[in-house]
């Protein structure tokens, strides 16, 4: 908690954050359901269309606004700790936030590449969610058991322990806090990839699932919190998933 104290809330580069955060949450509420025809609506135009018919490009922007909305949030601690080892010098926290989110534009290109193919394949509706019991249940069960795995476990220490990742990789060389970026933006990947891919199960455009997801996420980043969250979301996953098999195999 002491890293949201800290929080260099009337510096500009935080602002700028909490500015993308709050953009990428409104843009992604203003999508669900406009009848404008401005920008908006255009946007809003991918939620109600096949991932074929609004093509790669339109779902890639898509899935860039929801790890933008969803995985900022849980970055804020390791923020925290950086800013106050750099003395706020925003240069420092904006190389390290660009090269955080090289990361998960690689993933939201991927991640669009597989909506787009699951479209192909009729495995997912217009809204992204799963129409297959098969693919739903392994979707959960797949989240579900890598919740207990050594990867999201070695992943997860290091968020919990920001300041020990700055301490190991921090140097003065240029770009290093970019490279910094790079790699505690694959460990966030490495803790977070499985619950992304259940917007396939709740559907990518879902602000619910979003929320709640959000929220988990942030959560399992919380030392005070992780314990309780980790491997019970790990029990309930794999229920549900079993849940969903069970009404094809029996």
């Amino acid at each position: 908690m002491i890293a949201f104290v800290r929080v260099r809330l009337t510096s500009l580069h935080w602002l700028v954050f909490f500015a993308v955060i709050l953009t990428a949450w409104a843009v992604l509420m203003g999508m669900q359901g406009t009848t404008s025809d401005g920008f908006l609506a255009r946007l809003a135009a991918i939620c109600r269309a096949d991932s074929l018919d609004a093509g790669f490009g339109a779902t890639f922007a898509m899935w860039v606004l929801m790890s933008a909305a969803m995985m900022a949030p849980t970055l804020i601690p390791a923020l925290a700790v950086l800013d106050d080892l750099s003395q706020g010098r925003a240069q420092v926290f904006l190389e390290f936030c660009a090269g955080y989110l090289i990361i998960w534009l690689g993933f939201s290109a991927l991640a669009a590449a597989l909506q787009t193919s699951l479209a192909a394949t009729g495995w997912i509706a217009a809204g992204g969610a799963s129409l297959s019991p098969l693919l739903t249940g392994g979707l959960l069960i797949g989240a579900g058991v890598y919740q207990f795995s050594s990867t999201k476990a070695g992943c997860l220490s290091k968020c919990l322990s920001p300041m020990a990742f700055f301490m190991t990789h921090w140097n003065d060389s240029r770009w290093n806090a970019a490279l910094m970026g790079l790699r505690l933006g694959a460990i966030c990947l490495g803790c977070c990839w499985a619950l992304m891919l259940l917007a396939f199960v709740g559907g990518t455009m879902n602000l619910l699932w979003m929320g709640l997801a959000t929220v988990l996420m942030v959560s399992e980043k919380l030392p005070q919190m992780s314990h309780m969250v980790v491997r019970p979301l790990g029990v309930i996953l794999i229920a549900a998933g079993l849940g969903v098999l069970s009404t094809v195999l029996f």
